[in-house]
């Protein structure tokens, strides 16, 4: 469980004249504090869970991100950064969690939305391999995260959606 919630908190060609300066400016629209709330379902019953968002400016042209879900039992936190790539022209998202997960997905842009999706194969703190696939889209003025988890040993699936609002 601590993995699925970890994960909760593909390229754009532009133009070399001003390249990075748009793509700054459309991460940095997402600056601010947000609240998502989810439900995970796969489980023994479904378990209702909230989460909160802080997006800040950081250096170059990347925002930071910290976040903390808070589920029955546990509390999970993830951070990273979301950028832009100059040199190769995409975007680029980094993640950590305190429950050990890390991951790197690229983001494809298309009009007002960047879709990050991340597909890794981990070994939980059991020692279990699970497949954790999660899909997290800035859309407009809202950012959701879409994962899934699959306990490889169990074939047991979990699934949770969250929307963010400011």
């Amino acid at each position: 469980m601590a993995v699925i919630a970890a994960v909760m908190l593909s390229g754009l060609v532009a133009a070399p004249a001003q390249s990075g300066e748009a793509e700054l400016d459309f991460l940095i629209s997402y600056v601010g504090n947000w609240r998502g709330a989810g439900v995970l379902v796969g489980g023994d019953a479904p378990e209702p869970f909230r989460c909160r968002l802080t997006i800040a400016k950081g250096n170059q042209a990347k925002i930071n991100y910290s976040g903390r879900c808070s589920l029955v039992n546990m509390n999970l936190s993830v951070s990273g950064t979301i950028a832009f790539d100059n040199g190769t022209q995409r975007y680029q998202a980094v993640m950590r969690s305190n429950a050990g997960f890390t991951g790197l997905a690229i983001g494809r842009r298309q009009g007002d939305r960047i879709s990050f999706d991340l597909t890794e194969r981990q070994t939980d703190r059991g020692g279990n391999d699970v497949r954790i696939g999660s899909r997290i889209q800035l859309i407009g003025d809202s950012i959701t995260v879409d994962f899934e988890v699959e306990f490889n040993n169990s074939g047991e699936i979990l699934t949770a959606s969250v929307p963010f609002s400011r």
